[in-house]
């Protein structure tokens, strides 16, 4: 597209004090053209000084901008940079349970914060939260393949006001294109801006037991022919059982060190690897003196405001510059990790993949440790985003010339998988949009169900469904053609005189099926009669044959010759016929025997032609003697009496035939070509109805899943006559996997008299997943909550019933195992003792705790719920926000 001239109202080169890369240029030039932007460029690429560049704007303007993120510990640090750049003052933050400065004119939220935010006003309206709001960044704008998060995103798309302008950061997808075409339809003019260029480039390397290696060729488009090399020979970097072995952990950190390509991620996919990878590695020292020095004044100053965050098997590696980092580690802790990482203090962090999904953390190389990891179902490689995304964490910039990307072999996957993923291009978005209890509740507080059903027809799922489907409409379409074109050709005949046609056909076929047996019925019969009068038959009587051994269209009449033995008690019958042929027949064979008529005179030394098997079916031509017998037999076909009944029925059916035969359609003579169209008109029909009936079905599957969804919200009255009843007002003000469940529960009156540290218990039981089997709390849970949870479980089941016959897959969670250590915790148990009686990971318990902080958090703001229980909710939650729990907000 043309760009428009960059607007002189806010020049970029006031305030970047560097040159700006090209499309950053041209996403700026949109912004100021009044159009939203899609900016797809690879990661550590600058796509942030875009939306920066959205703030300095709207500051200039006296406006204001929302910037939201997929994640809490994504909004914490762009609070922090956003206050460094900004100042305090200006920046607000709102998380599900933070709200600090939340009318600052730049406030950092997280996406669920903003959708909730415009369920409050019709959508496409400026409500009072959007007052003054000229732009919303959506940052990580490819989370909408987040399985649990994408609907969040797509919705805050369909619901924002048009008039404010979005601009989306995504990483390099596949279908950017797309993306910007549904934004485009549900949003307004967006244009696309999409680089490939990394301001940092690549290099890819390969690490097995004998070193690093280049892992691609010169044009960087295939594997490094030396490698292939390498493997078809069998190198000696086998292990037992033949399979390659992996390079040790401190020979690749050693490689790296001698490179100088250190500071370095290092991504092993389960947690207890990144802790034993520290353990192997723990006496390395990958810091110089000065390093040492603000590495230990940092970590002791963090040491002594947090004394219990400390871990004996963390703090001696990170003073060396070795940490790990993973969803087990105490939040608090991985903070200070990623801070002195960000300062290239830490040399080397083992870290699970989710480091790669979020937050800002660049290092000089990243190592990818294996190219395979494991689902819910089972071992897979990794997919070409997910490797890209771990991939583009290498190569700070204005700090390297060059980013490093690191596969190591392993005995399962070597050099080839890995030039695969690395000149792979990167998957398409696909929408994860699924309807919700909340989402109904809150569209139908606000909006008619025809309004809710054109909003859902929105989504991004929708757009690519019709996308998906365009193949299809054709087909239909051109299907609809065809069925058109013949219904035009039979249409130029005469629709009665095709019935009347139709109907004499019909009674045709009737007619000759009676005919047909009758004549069976009367043959049966004569056969009876036959097989006896043949048992006096003597030579020179008159016989019609046609049968098994004598095939012929019509009856030859025969002057029997004479008999000779046969296989069973009837004799076989030799015959001569009126065509001067030989027959050796059987009784089975004969048809009529005309009695009627006189026999023929045959001489009594007759005999066959002596080379004629006397066997049935044999046939010989006779000779002038038998000519001249042959030339006086009669044609008896004339004298054949026909039995009443069949020779009516023989005149029906030829009355009928000769109607037919008059109709003008008939005449016509193109008749067969009528009932070849009518018939491929009802075919056509018939695949129609079904290709449309499979579209309906895909194209409305999410309407179809917001409609079941409203069947089980009336079957609870939460929604009486489409409109929210006070259950529904409730679940609509949850936040949650399953808005009604969370609802019933607090509508119940169950939970109303709780104390509050068994209320924080219950409120978990509500949040928590069902761990895994190896999950342990070794603490008992109070009658009083095991009682309230136990009351809860009839609604549950009823909910499950429901869900189940209405193919809703939404959990619903009542967890018993694990809350008893919340219980104690809200008691004021010590961190460190309670951690000794469960097995669960530090930073589990803190994601536990602070999920069910999140649900405490909502309960004073829910309509309709009783005092008792939002105040205990309040207390329930001072209780529980306590280091390391409370995130730090200053």
């Amino acid at each position: 597209m043309n760009y428009p001239a960059l607007s002189s109202e806010l020049d970029p080169h006031t305030i970047f004090p560097f040159e700006l890369d090209q499309f950053q240029k041209d996403a700026i030039a949109s912004l100021n053209a009044g159009s939203s932007v899609v900016v797809c460029a690879p990661t550590g690429s600058g796509k942030t000084l875009i939306g920066e560049y959205a703030i300095y704007r709207a500051l200039s303007r006296g406006k204001r901008v929302f910037y939201t993120t997929p994640l809490k510990a994504l909004s914490n640090q762009k609070l922090r940079d956003f206050r460094s750049k900004f100042g305090s003052d200006l920046v607000g933050l709102l998380t599900g349970d933070i709200s600090v400065n939340r009318d600052a004119p730049i406030v950092v939220m997280t996406t669920e914060i903003f959708r909730n935010m415009l369920y409050g006003t019709p959508i496409g309206q400026v409500g009072t939260s959007l007052v003054d709001v000229e732009v919303v960044v959506l940052d990580e704008c490819h989370y909408m393949n987040d399985r649990q998060r994408g609907t969040v995103w797509e919705e805050s798309i369909i619901y924002c006001p048009r008039e404010v302008q979005l601009v989306a950061l995504s990483a390099t997808v596949a279908n950017s294109d797309q993306l910007t075409d549904w934004l485009n339809q549900v949003h307004g003019p967006t244009d696309l801006i999409y680089s490939d260029f990394r301001p940092v480039p690549l290099e890819f390397n390969f690490g097995n037991p004998k070193g690093l290696f280049p892992l691609l060729n010169e044009s960087k488009n295939k594997i490094n022919p030396r490698l292939v090399k390498r493997v078809k020979r069998g190198s000696s970097d086998r292990g037992r059982g033949g399979r390659p072995e992996a390079p040790s952990i401190e020979y690749t950190l050693s490689q790296l060190q001698q490179r100088d390509m250190l500071p370095a991620i290092y991504f092993i996919f389960s947690r207890r690897g990144c802790d034993k990878a520290v353990a192997e590695v723990g006496d390395l020292w990958l810091v110089d003196n000065d390093e040492s020095q603000v590495l230990r004044r940092q970590i002791d100053d963090f040491l002594t405001r947090n004394p219990e965050a400390g871990r004996s098997g963390q703090i001696a590696p990170l003073y060396r510059g070795i940490a790990a980092h993973h969803a087990g580690i105490l939040p608090a802790w991985k903070v200070l990790v990623e801070e002195l990482f960000q300062q290239g203090l830490i040399k080397v962090v083992f870290a699970t993949e989710t480091l790669a999904a979020g937050i800002n953390m660049p290092a000089r190389t990243t190592v990818i440790s294996t190219l395979s990891k494991r689902t819910d179902t089972g071992h897979r490689l990794l997919n070409a985003s997910e490797f890209l995304q771990m991939a583009g964490r290498a190569g700070r910039r204005g700090m390297d010339k060059q980013g490093y990307v690191v596969t190591l072999q392993t005995p399962f996957e070597g050099a080839k998988e890995a030039a695969y993923l690395a000149t792979s291009k990167p998957d398409p978005l696909v929408s994860q949009f699924t309807p919700s209890y909340g989402m109904v509740l809150n569209l139908l507080q606000t909006h008619t169900l025809e309004q809710a059903k054109e909003l859902i027809e929105r989504s991004f799922g929708q757009y690519m469904a019709t996308l998906h489907l365009r193949p299809d409409y054709q087909e239909i379409g051109e299907l609809q053609a065809e069925l058109a074109q013949l219904q035009a050709q039979i249409a130029a005949v005469d629709e009665k005189e095709i019935a009347v046609y139709e109907k004499l056909r019909q009674r045709l076929k009737v007619e000759r099926q009676i005919l047909k047996t009758l004549q069976e019925q009367a043959q049966s019969d004569r056969q009876e009669e036959l097989g006896m009068m043949l048992s006096f038959a003597v030579s020179g009587t008159l016989l019609g044959l046609k049968g098994k051994n004598i095939p012929v269209s019509t009856p030859v009449t025969a002057v029997l010759v004479g008999k000779t033995p046969g296989s069973g008690q009837a004799p076989y019958l030799v015959c001569l016929g009126r065509d001067n042929r030989w027959y050796v027949a059987t009784t089975g064979d004969v048809v009529d025997l005309y009695a009627e008529l006189p026999r023929v005179e045959v001489e009594a030394d007759l005999l066959p032609p002596p080379e004629m098997p006397l066997k049935p079916g044999q046939s010989r031509r006779g000779n002038e003697q038998t000519a001249a017998i042959a030339h006086v037999i009669p044609d008896a076909s004339e004298f054949v009496q026909l039995p009443p009944e069949v020779a009516e029925q023989l005149s029906r059916t030829a009355a009928v035939q000769e109607q037919i035969e008059q109709s003008p359609i008939h005449q016509a003579g193109n008749l067969p070509a009528i009932f070849k169209r009518k018939a491929r008109c009802v075919e056509l029909e018939a695949e129609i109805q079904l290709m449309q009936e499979q579209v309906e079905q895909q194209s409305q599957r999410h309407w179809e899943e917001f409609v079941n969804l409203i069947e089980i919200l009336q079957h609870f009255n939460a929604l009486v006559n489409l409109v929210p009843t006070q259950l529904g007002q409730i679940a609509a003000a949850m936040r949650g996997e399953n808005e009604l469940w969370l609802g019933l529960a607090l509508a119940s009156g169950e939970l109303d008299n709780l104390d509050p540290h068994h209320l924080a218990a219950a409120a978990a039981a509500l949040v928590t997943e069902t761990p895994r089997p190896d999950s342990k709390v070794h603490f008992d849970l109070s009658d009083e909550v095991a009682e309230a949870l136990g009351k809860l479980r009839g609604i549950r089941r009823q909910m499950f019933q429901l869900q189940r016959r209405y193919s809703v897959a939404l959990p619903i969670w009542l967890e018993f195992e694990l809350i008893a250590i919340i219980e104690q915790w809200a008691l004021g148990m010590p961190w460190t003792e309670l951690c000794e009686h469960t097995t669960l990971d530090e930073g589990d318990v803190v994601r536990l705790l602070r999920r069910t902080l999140d649900l405490l958090s909502q309960i004073p703001h829910v309509p309709h719920l009783p005092e008792s229980l939002r105040r205990n909710a309040h207390r329930a939650m001072q209780l529980i926000d306590r280091f390391p729990v409370n995130e730090e907000v200053e």
